[in-house]
């Protein structure tokens, strides 16, 4: 239908037009003052309630409970979730976004990403560095010190370093030309995201240094940032949130605005039906362990990280990361641009300024489109971390894994109502 595909050149026009800035790190109740009312808990993925989440999911939410004070430790704040003293929520439902269990409450920092083409802001909280982390479920004392280090000192630090950064209109580090070049040294933006973390390193410094007055202090937080491969990830993720909350509610819009799981559910949200999720169980990813652990201690995949496929990015620009392919199981580096060529089946077109040089400069599979993904029988492919299954071990591995078809197919069906054509 004309209609259709007029709709969906808007969703497009609008993704393209997007110019994403990281502006700033502020505290999460400064800007979603919700979380200051209660005991709110933001979670990756669609909606849940406690006795249908995953293990890690679980042990995210006590450790965040004791983080907050709300809780002495982990077994009370157990009891507590078991009386549903909580008020879960979904990232996606206050313009955020989290990796893995996605734990976003009042104290903690947030990156603030600004669409200045829009004028809309999208939040992540800052990533914890590898090894044991809540996002992956842990919360032991390592854990929760990390984050009161992240809260304390990072944050603050970043926030004003991101404030000295004065450019032509706006303060901050702009990120889609960031992407690009990410993009030439071989980042896909979700497993590997060596050269962007290096390249926002690069453009912090300066006036990290600038800001700082204690030198020590200083010195812990370029080594974190140095030695965390995985820190750009957390502000691809708001800047993905940012670029598609303008893509939502566009009247006959098939383009697909989220994809999101919590380790239970994997849902999405697609322009023309506005906020309403479609919801199926999630897939189990299929990747490589690390050692100590095969795929009997995998949970079903998590994350609202899929923010970033939804843009173009992750497994759908392997093609740029063919170092990637090996690390999830997605076999040969020279395959790699094969999932790229695929994707491009499930779109609506390419982005003219993330290219992939190894691909003849062919821009990114971008604008996932529900039709595309009946018609072809094709869902995305997503590049993810593995969490184990239990609460409070971490992460065990990474991998690939597909979008559950039966989420696209309640979508299509909703679209084709609201077309009178059901």
């Amino acid at each position: 239908m004309e209609h259709i595909n007029a709709a969906n050149r808007v969703a497009i026009e609008r993704m393209l037009s997007a110019d994403p800035i990281l502006i700033d790190v502020v505290t999460a109740v400064d800007v979603i003052p919700e979380l200051g009312n209660s005991k709110m808990i933001l979670h990756a993925g669609p909606p849940i309630t406690w006795d249908r989440m995953c293990g890690p999911m679980r042990g995210a939410v006590t450790g965040i409970a004791v983080f907050e004070g709300w809780a002495a430790n982990l077994s009370e704040a157990e009891g507590m979730a078991e009386r549903g003293e909580f008020d879960f929520h979904p990232n996606h439902h206050f313009s955020a976004v989290g990796p893995m269990t996605g734990m976003t409450t009042a104290s903690q920092p947030v990156m603030v990403v600004r669409n200045r083409a829009f004028g809309n802001d999208a939040y992540c909280a800052i990533n914890e560095g590898l090894g044991k982390v809540m996002r992956f479920g842990g919360n032991d004392e390592s854990v929760l010190a990390r984050l009161v280090w992240l809260r304390d000192v990072l944050g603050p630090l970043m926030a004003k370093a991101l404030r000295s950064m004065q450019g032509d209109d706006t303060q901050g580090v702009a990120l889609k030309n960031l992407i690009a070049r990410g993009l030439s040294m071989g980042d896909e933006m979700h497993q590997r995201n060596v050269a962007c973390s290096g390249l926002l390193l690069r453009e912090l410094s300066p006036a990290l240094a600038k800001v700082s007055t204690d030198a020590t202090q200083l010195s812990k937080v370029l080594a974190f940032i140095g030695s965390n491969d995985q820190f750009f990830l957390n502000v691809g993720m708001a800047m993905g949130k940012a670029i598609m909350d303008p893509v939502r509610n566009i009247e006959h819009s098939t383009v697909v605005t989220a994809m999101c799981r919590n380790g239970t559910d994997f849902g999405i949200r697609v322009s023309g039906t506005g906020d309403q999720w479609f919801v199926a169980p999630v897939e189990m990813p299929e990747g490589l362990y690390f050692p100590g652990f095969t795929a009997a201690d995998a949970n079903p995949d998590m994350g609202d990280s899929t923010i970033v496929e939804t843009i173009g990015l992750g497994g759908f620009a392997m093609g740029a990361a063919p170092a990637v392919a090996g690390f999830v199981g997605a076999g040969n580096a020279s395959g790699a641009a094969v999932y790229t060529r695929t994707m491009r089946g499930i779109t609506v077109d390419e982005n003219p300024e993330w290219t992939i040089p190894s691909m003849d400069y062919t821009g990114v599979p971008t604008g996932i489109d529900v039709r595309r993904v009946i018609d072809t029988n094709l869902t995305p492919t997503i590049n993810t971390g593995i969490a184990h299954r239990e609460p409070g071990i971490g992460q065990v591995g990474a991998g690939i894994v597909r979008a559950p078809m039966a989420c696209f197919e309640q979508a299509l069906r909703a679209i084709a109502t609201l077309e009178g054509v059901a």
